[in-house]
């Protein structure tokens, strides 16, 4: 039997009619619930952002389909109808059966990701720059990165991916790039006639832009490789500036604060447009970037697609190196 008083639609309502078994739409449901919980259809219009007519129009064409009016128009005010009330119980359960149901069926199913572990400097000087071509061609994969200097468990710490600074001689898993090292400072520097930088040694008349390595070890070990092709000792450069990220000492040097070691090709982006300069050659530094895959990556698509992914992108970026000389 229909709920009891309850108010029939307009006549013009009722002649739109609703067929047996048709249900309204869900957008029409969405609505309904909305503001038959605030009794107000500004206020659900700002909820589910829509126009305030909007809404109005929906609840009219629900009550169209319905044949039966949802709402009392009182004067700057809603009230439910009996047949508006019964329709609030029923639409607000299924509406929260719904929701737990859509809830369940996406914890049951397995996300698409992979995860990567590399260093600071390659996540944010690299990687992360090139990262949305990867991206868009994966629609729907979730790409986790663990940018630390610690070296990770892959398998303990769910990695699919490492990408990691080892020396040439010891590198593990696939060889990316290997890394050439060459000082580098920002354009302005070059212009100080007061300290110029024509020759090595001029260095030591310039602030030395550093990573604050382990205890024991100099502050230039990067510049080792560097000063020993140069034939040159140990620069002791004029004062220092240490960073504890090496991509803080990038952004030292693209401000002018001084000279830093530049490694390539994560700096290459910067040298060819402009941002750094190289004021002298660059060396091999005998180190290079290794790309290992987890056990757990064998059953991952996603993180396969990614490896090649990567290798594609380092033999492009090679082919695209600006020289390493002034």
């Amino acid at each position: 039997m229909p709920p009891k008083n309850v108010k029939p639609a307009s006549p013009a309502v009722q002649a739109q009619g609703f067929r047996r078994g048709e249900l309204p739409r869900l957008d029409l449901l969405h609505s309904f619930e909305a503001a038959a919980r605030t009794l107000s259809f500004t206020r659900a219009a700002a909820e589910l952002f829509l126009t305030q007519s909007a809404v109005s129009r929906q609840i009219q064409q629900i009550e169209a389909d319905l044949g039966a009016a949802l709402f009392e128009r009182r004067h700057r005010a809603l009230a439910l109808t009996d047949a508006g009330k019964l329709m609030q119980r029923v639409v607000s359960d299924c509406l929260e059966r719904l929701r737990d149901a859509a809830t369940s069926v996406r914890a049951t199913t397995p996300a698409r990701q992979v995860a990567i572990t590399t260093t600071p400097g390659f996540a944010s000087l690299w990687l992360i720059p090139r990262l949305a071509r990867f991206t868009a061609s994966h629609p729907g994969v979730d790409v986790r990165i663990s940018a630390t200097l610690e070296r990770l468990d892959l398998e303990r710490s769910g990695i699919d991916v490492s990408v990691r600074l080892s020396l040439t001689s010891h590198g593990v898993g696939s060889t990316l790039f290997e890394e050439t090292v060459l000082p580098v400072c920002a354009p302005q520097l070059l212009k100080n006639r007061a300290l110029p930088l024509k020759k090595p040694p001029d260095l030591a008349g310039h602030t030395l832009l550093a990573t604050d390595m382990p205890q024991g070890q100099p502050l230039t070990i990067d510049w080792e490789p560097w000063f020993k092709v140069m034939g040159l000792p140990e620069v002791r450069m004029k004062n220092t500036l240490r960073f504890s990220q090496y991509s803080d000492v990038v952004a030292a040097a693209v401000a002018g604060q001084g000279v830093a070691i530049g490694r390539l090709p994560l700096l290459a982006e910067l040298l060819r447009d402009g941002r750094l300069v190289a004021p002298f050659s660059g060396v091999a530094s005998r180190m290079g970037y290794f790309v290992n895959m987890s056990p757990r990556a064998a059953g991952n698509p996603d993180a396969q697609d990614f490896v090649r992914w990567l290798m594609a992108e380092a033999e492009s970026a090679k082919a695209r190196e600006p020289a390493t000389h002034p």
